[in-house]
């Protein structure tokens, strides 16, 4: 194997959005650093059940709108 193609890894700490703080193994930033998150799975809606986006009016709308009434049944 070829020397030193092997990222160096580091003690990080990672600062959820609630405050919580823990500690872990990362190549992100030096030694010692805090990572902030923005967005993790306490507060995303992915994870939480949130509300979905959804976009109105798109191509799949437009569709289910001019076809949604058609069945294959005779």
């Amino acid at each position: 194997m070829k020397a030193d193609t092997h990222p160096d890894y580091h003690m990080i700490k990672v600062q959820m959005t609630d405050g919580t703080v823990f500690e872990t193994r990362s190549t992100w930033g030096s030694e010692g650093d805090t990572l902030t998150l923005e967005i993790d799975p306490t507060s995303h809606p992915a994870w939480t059940g949130g509300t979905k986006q959804l976009q109105e009016g798109g191509r799949v709308a437009r569709f289910n709108k001019k076809f949604g009434g058609l069945t294959l049944k005779k």
